[in-house]
């Protein structure tokens, strides 16, 4: 195979051809990276990064629609979600530009003790090199925007590998960073192969691994890490949501149904598993499963599609053959829990399915939320946690005791209140522990995280 072929999720129509990057043009371009950091003569200085950002969050204003057109053809987001996401992707190249302003060290405190004295100390940030971006599918602009930008603002040197059916829009984002200032070699697109990424990512020339993907293939990619290296990987989860008998369910309703449908449930964090009082669980399932069947589902490039399709027609057997389980032991499906097609399925709501299958335990990522009917809020709580992912949670209460009680208990990484799993904006800290991944995402810790802090003492008998 010479090239990618890109293909509409929706129609499976071609939709682009993406050159194949040989394991020798890859091993190159990371040669290239390397050289940039260890040159001091090629550092770009701050405020030329400053001025490269706001040229590009600029352009991309310019470009927005042929962004939104093309992530929408390869990628199935529809039309109106995607809009929002190349708006967020503007906004976190800006984020990142204020983030660079304020990207500093500390003082160190000297003259505590009288070895220390006539000594002044203090720590700036450096980059710590070259970053591997290995991204997904489902946020096909924004992700490399926040993987790609901040490591141009941190001043590393970038090479990204886009998700194989969304290369497109990785294209699109590095041909505008280039266009903006950015020189190619300081980044740069590998389209390569999964063995080539995997031999990348070993190289001790890379220092940092940013992962968007499978629990399997980011814990893997992780322990083939040279020395020194570090990384941040995000694996997603199966997000839980406690309603507390206080809740208002008016509210909580559209919030919910926006969480788990958005993207066909194709989220890493989009609401998944409901723990409801039992008094209610039944009919606010019920409520939930009649908006879900009025979702409007179909081709993402119609304005008012809610629900598109799944990235693969193998997502929507995998699906079926999850809630088919679900329903085999237990579980009744209230609305949905079929295919539409060859690459759409329905919106499913599937009520009290048994605490051992996989739609109560793994990952779904597609368009199925599961209600669990609970006896107190102890058991709504514990059966939450009883996953081995660690990402965001949710729970509604109007008792705001109640509302942080459970904040507390709740095992995530972001606890939303009275909010679905789903809600993010990009400035605030973003990852999962456990099987969900390790590290921070979002723009600011992301620049944390591909800086490290340098030490500078110096000793003066001026300064005792």
């Amino acid at each position: 195979m010479s090239s990618i072929t890109v293909r509409n999720p929706f129609d499976l129509s071609t939709v682009g051809e993406v050159p194949l990057m040989s394991e020798a043009e890859a091993f190159a371009a990371l040669e290239r990276a390397h050289a940039l950091h260890g040159d001091p003569a090629h550092r770009i200085p701050a405020h030329e990064r400053l001025a490269i950002l706001e040229r590009l969050a600029t352009l991309m204003r310019t470009h927005a629609e042929a962004l939104v057109r093309d992530a929408v053809r390869e990628g199935g987001k529809p039309w109106a979600d995607s809009v929002v996401e190349v708006e967020r992707a503007i906004d976190g190249v800006r984020w990142a530009a204020r983030e660079l302003a304020q990207l500093g060290g500390r003082e160190v405190p000297m003259g505590l003790t009288p070895a220390s004295a006539g000594r002044l100390a203090f720590t700036v940030r450096e980059p710590r090199g070259v970053v591997l971006a290995i991204s997904a599918f489902n946020h096909p602009v924004n992700l490399i925007v926040h993987q790609a930008v901040p490591a141009f603002a941190a001043g590393c040197p970038v090479l990204v590998k886009p998700a194989s059916a969304t290369p497109l829009s990785c294209r699109n984002v590095l041909r505008l960073m280039h266009e903006a200032g950015v020189p190619e070699a300081w980044a740069t697109m590998l389209p390569c192969a999964a063995a080539t990424a995997e031999k990348l990512v070993a190289d001790p020339r890379v220092a940092f691994l940013s992962f968007i993907g499978s629990s399997r293939v980011g814990w893997h990619l992780r322990s083939k890490l040279a020395p020194g290296a570090t990384c941040a990987l995000e694996h997603g989860g199966a997000a839980p949501v406690v309603l507390d008998a206080s809740a208002d369910l008016d509210a909580a309703l559209p919030l919910l149904l926006k969480g788990g449908f958005y993207h066909a449930g194709q989220v890493c964090v989009s609401v998944q598993r409901v723990f409801a009082p039992h008094e209610t669980a039944r009919t606010f399932a019920e409520r939930l499963a009649a908006a879900a069947a009025q979702l409007p589902t179909g081709d993402p490039m119609r304005h008012d599609t809610a629900v598109g399709p799944l990235i693969d027609p193998r997502e929507v057997s995998r699906v079926h053959e999850w809630v088919e389980e679900a329903r085999a032991g237990g579980g009744t499906v209230l609305c949905g829990g079929a295919p539409l097609s060859e690459t759409l399925y329905s919106p499913t709501v599937v009520y009290d399915p048994p605490q051992g299958c996989r739609l109560a335990r793994n990952e779904v990522f597609g368009p199925v939320v599961a209600v669990f009917s609970t006896r107190d809020r102890d058991e709504a709580i514990a059966r939450a946690n009883d996953v081995p992912f660690i990402f965001q949670a949710a729970v509604f209460a109007r008792d705001v005791d109640v509302a942080l009680d459970t904040a507390r208990r709740l095992n995530a990484t972001g606890v939303m209140v009275n909010d679905h799993t789903a809600f993010r904006v990009d400035w605030m800290p973003f990852g999962g522990r456990g099987e969900s991944g390790m590290g921070t995402g979002g723009i600011g810790p992301a620049m944390h995280e591909m800086t490290t802090e340098k030490l500078i003492v110096l000793r003066s008998p001026a300064w005792a």
